[in-house]
């Protein structure tokens, strides 16, 4: 089994990574094990890695792993991920709706069990991200320790969102001024808003207040009901009804069901790229091994496979895992790689 992409993609990330900066784990390592620890189904731990490589001539400690990852810099694999995220933004783009990109905001929540990080009043860390369904890579993200309200940090990522994208969010990015500061911005937004919201329609207008202050900005409001829950949904947007870019309240709910995607992205790093299994105990290896996992996934993204393999993510996973299986490790595959 060959992989034409793969080899090119390890070499693009890992060609300008020093390798003598350090005694004993330079970078070009460094990055090695992280990816490889994210890539590899079979590893449970990180240890598990550390013991295959020191039988296997590659004399790096744990310990030496766990101190470096108190103190490297984060930016060399946001440097790397903002790389690969541009070569996914080259890619052939599938189009969702004809006029805008939609990009579903959300967070997740991964726990921390660390008694250490617990003295500093870390117990979460919340990983925000908005998607591009369009592209299928998340336009950006930000990583929180604490148990701040999603809204507070909707600003900061519907800002980096493409001109012509819809942000597309559910009740913990609900707030008024939140929603009146993207309508100054110009920046298109499906929001779902809680139920016992006041809501007054306007007759002159066709739009809703929400609110009960007397000046209470009024927004189209779009309503509809999943029979199969009884659930009702309130969408607040600023996308036309009119006009040569307007949007049907049918196509507002549908692209209120796509925010599922981020769900999905989610669930795929959790599931696969040992997103939930955060091994270091410190805040900076946390955001480390974080984008480690999201270079995992757009690897993923970049990479071909054969085609009786199939092309999802998780085929693509998969294939990547069985040809891993003909080296010692990652790592040991990386390194081949790069003496070619």
């Amino acid at each position: 089994m060959i992989i034409n992409s793969f080899p090119k993609i390890v070499k693009d990330i890992l060609k300008s990574l020093p390798k003598n900066d350090y005694p004993v784990l330079n970078t070009r390592l460094y990055v090695e094990c992280w990816l490889g620890y994210a890539l590899d189904n079979s590893l449970t731990s990180m240890r598990d890695l550390f013991k295959r490589l020191n039988n296997t001539g590659i004399d790096v400690r744990i310990s030496t792993f766990s101190k470096a990852n108190t103190h490297r810099n984060q930016e060399i694999f946001q440097k790397i991920y903002h790389q690969l995220n541009k070569l996914v933004q080259k890619k052939a783009h599938k189009k969702l709706h004809d006029k805008y990109a939609i990009c579903p905001i959300d967070s997740t929540v991964i726990t921390l069990t660390s008694k250490l990080l617990w003295v500093l009043g870390h117990h979460q860390v919340k990983l925000f991200s908005s998607l591009n369904l369009s592209t299928g890579s998340p336009e950006d993200n930000l990583i929180n320790f604490g148990h701040n309200h999603d809204y507070k940090f909707g600003s900061s990522m519907m800002s980096n969102l493409p001109q012509d994208a819809v942000g597309v969010m559910d009740r913990g990015f609900a707030g008024r001024n939140f929603m009146q500061e993207l309508v100054q911005k110009d920046k298109y937004f499906v929001v779902r808003i809680k139920n016992n919201w006041k809501l007054e329609f306007e007759s002159g207008t066709g739009l809703v207040k929400i609110g009960s202050a007397s000046d209470a900005p009024a927004y189209r409001v779009v309503h509809f009901c999943d029979l199969e829950t009884k659930t009702e949904f309130r969408l607040v947007t600023n996308l036309p009804s009119d006009g040569e870019a307007a949007v049907t309240d049918d196509e507002i709910r549908d692209i209120y069901r796509l925010r599922w995607g981020v769900e999905l992205l989610w669930k795929f790093l959790k599931m696969h790229l040992k997103l939930d299994r955060l091994i270091t105990k410190n805040v900076n290896g946390i955001g480390i091994q974080i984008y480690a996992s999201l270079i995992a996934y757009l690897i993923l993204q970049l990479v071909s496979v054969p085609q009786e393999w199939g092309n999802k993510m998780l085929d693509k996973f998969r294939y990547l895992q069985a040809c891993m299986c003909q080296q010692i490790s990652y790592v040991h595959w990386m390194e081949d790689i790069m003496r070619c």
